[in-house]
């Protein structure tokens, strides 16, 4: 496993982005290790993974240890607002028990005026379609489930 160096200059450059961006999450990750910065009601610091003894004074006590995503999970590559289909009334790109193969679109996300597919990492079954329609997403939220 590939050290993840957490440190108290690096959650707080990383909250420092959140101010100036004024977005409301920002991930950073090496490998299986996940810092995610989370601004809601309150200040939020979620880690995913082993947190190195050598870090652990550098991790508030208020942070929240996060699980891993669920298995098959395609989780959003940026924020945006979803859509499901190619245009208004056109049917959807996939349903769920649609069988789909690797490198299919599963939906698109617009971002700053650019529609960006997001495609099927793997060939599977849908599962589930964890988010509706034209309705915003956050970085790394799951939208699809495929088996």
């Amino acid at each position: 496993m590939a050290k993840f160096d957490l440190n108290e200059s690096m959650v707080r450059k990383l909250a420092e982005l959140l101010d100036e961006t004024g977005l409301t999450e920002i991930e950073y990750k090496v490998g299986e290790h996940a810092i995610r910065v989370c601004r809601k009601a309150t200040e939020n610091i979620s880690y995913t993974g082993v947190i190195p003894s050598t870090a652990a004074n550098a991790v508030d006590s208020n942070a929240e240890i996060i699980p891993d995503k669920r298995t098959g999970a395609v989780t959003s590559p940026m924020v945006g607002v979803v859509y499901l289909s190619p245009e208004p009334g056109a049917p959807p790109f996939i349903a769920p028990g649609d069988t789909v193969g690797e490198g299919q679109t599963l939906l698109l996300i617009e971002a700053m005026k650019t529609f960006n597919h997001v495609r099927a990492p793997k060939a599977g079954r849908v599962a589930e379609i964890c988010v509706s329609d034209q309705s915003p997403v956050e970085f790394g939220e799951d939208l699809v489930i495929i088996e």
